[in-house]
């Protein structure tokens, strides 16, 4: 049976086939976790011990060496797109308390979904769009989004906006896996050989485990439309400032940018794990999740679509012009979404 072959087809399958499955689980044999107790309750419900794992893997993953070109690029999306969710999340929070909105419409919306969502890019989706229309630059750009992965940069985000606070242990703990992980690993390359693939690894496992906090039910919920509406805002709200930035930084055509502003499968993990550092926030992490959710399914479905319309209407002649001897994506890269 080619399972991997399949889920791999499925933008963001191997975040969103085990949540999926985990949220099968949640929804209709919740006692299960009770039930069996023991490596399988352990599994089911352990998101936090497994985040931080993975969040360690990461660290260890990151190399920061490429050629000028591939940084400047990395930079300017990475830094764009941070920006872009800081200005959003800064506004934001003028209107929305901590716990999120309760009743209305946009009941389930909160600070916390809107900062998971909009910050992290989808690297794998990035670097294979750019394989296809870009130069091989733009699709070795993706080496730095791997910085944007797991909650660090959500934190600094609500802590730098205001709408949230964290004491100096709580924030440092939250981190230090991913800067010893990121020390090691620039320390010696041989322990980032060791660590760097639970990187991938790991993510079916916290995602099974956080498929065992949504109940899919809420998705006959307002959810499903305010989820869609949030994934419209990403793509607009980040993919203007992307677009703007990749042709007057990058000196790209602006598909680069359009490219990166998709929510990353990765994302739907921080919610709870922001929420296990950040009390205030708990009540507003399982609609988070399932929001969030959301705007990866739609993301990987209509950002594809409007980078072939936008490279076949703007960027195509400049991209095959500038295709021919770029830098390859650093040897043994790979996209983390």
């Amino acid at each position: 049976m080619n399972i991997k072959d399949t889920m791999d087809r499925i933008p963001g399958g191997l975040m969103l086939v085990p949540l999926l499955l985990g949220a099968l689980c949640k929804t209709f044999v919740p006692e299960a976790p009770g039930y069996f107790k023991g490596f399988t309750q352990g599994i089911m419900t352990g998101v936090v011990p497994i985040l931080a794992v993975w969040f360690f893997c990461m660290g260890a993953s990151i190399k920061l060496s490429a050629t000028g070109t591939v940084l400047r690029k990395s930079g300017t999306l990475v830094l764009t797109k941070l920006v872009a969710a800081w200005i959003i999340v800064l506004v934001a929070s003028q209107f929305i308390p901590a716990e999120g909105i309760h009743s209305g419409f946009f009941a389930g919306m909160s600070i916390l979904a809107i900062v998971c969502a909009m910050d992290m890019t989808n690297g794998g989706l990035y670097a294979s769009l750019m394989q296809t229309y870009g130069t091989r630059e733009e699709a070795g750009a993706f080496v730095l989004t791997s910085i944007e992965s797991g909650p660090l940069m959500s934190m600094i985000i609500l802590g730098a906006s205001g709408a949230a606070h964290f004491e100096p242990q709580i924030f440092i703990g939250a981190v230090l896996p991913f800067l010893v992980g990121f020390a090691l690993g620039n320390l010696d390359p041989k322990l980032r050989a060791l660590f760097a693939p639970g990187g991938q690894l790991m993510i079916p496992f916290f995602a099974f485990s956080l498929g065992n906090t949504i109940n899919l039910g809420t998705l006959f919920s307002p959810l499903l439309g305010l989820g869609l509406l949030l994934a419209f805002g990403v793509i607009i709200l980040t993919g203007i400032p992307l677009i703007l930035a990749d042709k007057i930084i990058g000196r790209g055509t602006g598909t680069a940018g359009i490219a990166a502003s998709s929510t990353a499968g990765a994302a739907a993990a921080n919610p709870v794990a922001i929420a296990a550092v950040a009390p205030q926030f708990a009540p507003a992490a399982a609609d988070a999740t399932v929001l969030v959710a959301i705007c990866i399914i739609v993301t990987s479905v209509v950002v594809p679509v409007i980078t072939g319309l936008w490279y076949k209407r703007f960027g195509q002649g400049l991209a095959e012009t500038n295709r021919g001897d770029s830098p390859m994506m650093p040897a043994g890269a790979t996209p983390v979404d």
